[in-house]
């Protein structure tokens, strides 16, 4: 998977670099400074992936996102942060990120969610789901439409936890293609766009 890293700390820029380029099915072909170097940078080398920081001058992670998909619909972006502010997952959630995660990860989780957007995954660490959901529960909830079936109600509810296809899948005993059907259908049946989406609207019906 060809990835682009952006973060304004040169640092954490290299340390990125050199994480991501021992894994054999990464390649680093660039870094970025900004949100405006990550999209000029896609012009030119069509990434899968981008790991961008949040907070960075000329253009921050939520605008450079933003610049991307609107361009690049199917180029994946994770947001990668220390910040959890509400402010900022709000913005985060409407980039359309594929991800959100904490630099204070592991390598070996940062990898895994990585490795799980690239396989079509939304991954939201489980600190930020909660966050999420913080923000949402003074808000006032409506019951999830009738034709939501018990088994939909359970993968909306481990979807919202922030569970993968594969661990949704070893919770309730479903092959791992079983649930990505269910998670298809759903996205239909409720007119959304990807599992973020799916989560938030089942944090605002419960």
């Amino acid at each position: 998977m060809r990835l682009l890293i952006v973060d304004d700390d040169v640092l954490i820029r290299e340390g990125l670099n050199i994480l991501i380029g021992m894994e054999d099915d990464f390649e680093v072909i660039g870094t970025a400074a900004n949100g405006q170097e990550a999209f000029e940078m896609c012009q030119l080398k069509q990434p899968d992936l981008v790991l961008m920081d949040i907070r960075m001058p000329v253009m921050d992670g939520v605008l450079g996102t933003q610049l991307i998909k609107r361009h690049f619909s199917d180029m994946k972006v994770v947001l990668l942060t220390t910040f959890k502010d509400e402010e900022y997952i709000k913005e985060a959630v409407k980039s359309g990120a594929e991800g959100y995660i904490l630099k204070n990860q592991p390598p070996d989780s940062i990898m895994e969610s990585l490795r799980a957007v690239g396989n079509g995954n939304t991954v939201f660490e489980k600190e930020v789901a909660q966050t999420i959901s913080g923000m949402l529960k003074d808000q006032k909830k409506t019951p999830l439409p009738m034709d939501v079936n018990p088994r939909e109600r359970e993968i909306l509810a481990l979807v919202a936890d922030g569970l993968s296809n594969k661990e949704i899948a070893s919770r309730l005993f479903l092959s791992e293609g079983t649930v990505r059907n269910y998670v298809t259908a759903l996205l239909e049946k409720l007119q959304l766009r990807d599992r973020t989406q799916l989560a938030i609207f089942y944090l605002n019906h419960d």
